[in-house]
């Protein structure tokens, strides 16, 4: 593979499968986010109650903290591109099941309680596949692009992350507004089978675990060792974990727009985006302007400002107060999320990207469900807002308190190269 200049902005980009692969991620990721969004607004509609939100974190969250590890030993054991396609074909075979759930046949010819049923049955069952899918695509990207462009493909494969993120939000609001949720979610479906196509375009990989056939257990102790014992690692997801549990608005926003905010969907799409854009954007300056000197410093006072963020947004009644809020908390997690993916591509070992990606995804990814959950409860216990500004407050706490303990994350730097 040619060895291309790191310090070009676009060194990844030249990668013929790197594209495809961005492609692909960008329609997953667009997918996703619409599909959660849309259920989320469904079933508020149908119920008007905060604890079913924290429901459908629930449903997703049990088997992505039950099978994660299971699933990090079994990617790193198996070629990626191949269970990237049972994935993709899964993920879609779950958003026609919620097509038919949320059409007029069905709510004409089943109850109400049943649909919520089935959509939680849904979003249960994409929880499976979404724990194997997040490792499958972190170990996919290190065996497209060579090592010393590690750097630079993270930050790229993040813009582009935060662009679904973008994009899926702001249409599911306005497709719902204008045509309904079952139009919303078969546009979901549609991008799976794009995405499905653009791995299509990319070469069967070679599996670099060299211990194929070890015992699971043993591959399991191994990968949390690991994590455990990187002190880079473990810091950067603690606090991103930390940020997405206590701070994380996002799963209340159905209320806001409905109820504090007196928006509608429009609205509500318009609020979900906000915090996308403004990742998206610094990610993208990111792409120009690296992180590498400080990056431990930048990481604390990105997620401390961010906890800042979600109190404003708490506080706020006035409608472009709050967009303007989780705007900036998406530029601050913007940095948060580029320097998350660094180290992770930077300090993980090729035969072991499957189990720490898993181990990422039980800190990371699966607290969006818990700090949906967590969101539900303490909403319906103290109130909406309460629950928000409390959450921000915690965040802060937290932030201050593992600044302090943790020397090697304060004094985290990454190489000018990337390798």
């Amino acid at each position: 593979m040619k060895n291309l200049k790191s310090k070009d902005p676009y060194a990844a980009l030249r990668v013929k499968e790197f594209k495809s692969f961005l492609s692909l991620r960008f329609a997953m990721v667009f997918a996703w986010s619409m599909q959660f969004i849309v259920i989320e607004w469904e079933v508020y509609q149908l119920t008007k109650d905060p604890l079913s939100l924290g429901i459908i974190g629930l449903m997703e969250i049990i088997p992505a903290l039950s099978i994660a590890l299971f699933a990090g030993h079994f990617v790193d054991q198996n070629e990626k591109r191949k269970l990237l396609m049972k994935c993709i074909v899964a993920f879609s075979v779950i958003s026609f099941f919620l097509v038919y759930l949320t059409s007029s046949f069905a709510k004409d010819s089943i109850s109400t309680p049943w649909i919520l049923y089935g959509i939680y049955a849904c979003v249960f069952v994409g929880g499976i596949v979404r724990a194997f899918i997040s490792p499958t695509i972190f170990s996919l990207l290190s065996l497209i692009v060579p090592k010393n462009l590690y750097a630079n493909a993270a930050t790229w494969s993040s813009s582009v992350w935060q662009m679904g993120s973008v994009l899926g939000p702001a249409i599911a609001g306005f497709v719902i507004h204008w045509f309904g949720v079952t139009t919303s979610l078969s546009i979901v479906l549609g991008m799976s089978i794009f995405a499905f196509v653009m791995l299509l375009q990319i070469e069967t990989k070679p599996i670099m675990n060299k211990k194929i056939g070890e015992p699971i257990l043993q591959s399991l102790k191994e990968g949390v060792k690991f994590v455990f014992k990187t002190k880079e690692i473990l810091g950067a997801i603690s606090l991103d974990m930390v940020a997405v549990l206590f701070g994380g608005a996002m799963a209340l926003l159905p209320i806001f727009a409905t109820d504090i905010l007196h928006v509608g969907s429009m609205g509500f799409g318009v609020l979900r985006a906000a915090p996308a854009v403004g990742s998206f954007i610094t990610i993208i300056i990111m792409a120009y302007f690296p992180v590498h000197k400080r990056a431990g410093l930048k990481l604390l006072g990105a997620i401390f400002g961010f906890g800042l963020s979600i109190i404003l947004f708490g506080l706020s009644e006035w409608f472009i107060l709050s967009v303007f809020a989780l705007f900036l908390s998406g530029v601050l997690d913007g940095v948060s999320v580029v320097i998350r993916n660094t180290v992770l591509q930077l300090f993980t070992p090729d035969e072991m990207r499957g189990r720490v990606a898993s181990v990422n995804g039980m800190f990371v990814g699966s607290s969006n469900e818990l700090g949906a959950f967590e969101s539900g409860i303490t909403a319906k216990l103290f109130g909406t807002v309460r629950a928000v500004v409390g959450g921000g407050i915690l965040t802060l706490i937290i932030v201050v308190f593992m600044g302090a303990k943790l020397p090697s994350l304060r004094k985290l730097e990454f190489p000018e190269e990337g390798v």
